[in-house]
């Protein structure tokens, strides 16, 4: 069975390869250096600094394998033209319209999230805001499906290229 597609930012993308990138160049690298320190202090058995190297090592490991997994299925989602039906990429400016508070954020691909970003949240495409607004345009009033579902209106939306 084919493996589902991550969807992503061309930007995204590039962040992953730079962590790739510094994972194998420089932090693998380092934690070999350590390894090879902790080996000559001698019996392994009750090295503290071995035991940590190598448990540092595996992180590396598992975390270049995982990224690579990413790469390999990843499909960077731009829009073409000047769409106004919101996508990945874009910046969305809302109100919710039962308290008129209004909100930016930028939609990503899964693997990008990251709800505490600044200067503003990065939401899944997939999550619930993320769904309701895309293939909306400026102008309308949609309803987010969460567990507490609740209703905004896009003011705004701009794709981040």
């Amino acid at each position: 069975m084919a493996e589902k597609v991550i969807e992503m930012t061309q930007e995204g993308l590039e962040k992953l390869r730079k962590e790739l990138d510094k994972l194998v160049h420089v932090d693998r690298e380092e934690v070999i250096e350590a390894l090879k320190m902790a080996r000559s202090q001698g019996d392994l058995s009750e090295n503290a600094d071995y035991d940590a190297a190598r448990n540092r090592q595996a992180e590396i490991e598992a975390r270049i394998s995982e990224i690579e997994h990413i790469l390999d299925i990843a499909v960077v989602k731009e829009t073409k033209g000047r769409s106004k039906k919101i996508n990945i990429g874009y910046i969305v400016e809302y109100k919710e319209v039962a308290t008129g508070e209004t909100n930016s954020i930028k939609i990503v691909g899964t693997v990008e999230a990251d709800p505490t970003a600044e200067p503003m949240p990065l939401i899944s495409n997939l999550s619930a805001l993320g769904a309701a607004v895309i293939g909306h345009e400026p102008g309308e009033t949609v309803m987010v499906e969460s567990m507490k579902p609740y209703e905004i209106e896009i003011l705004s939306a701009k794709n981040d290229k």
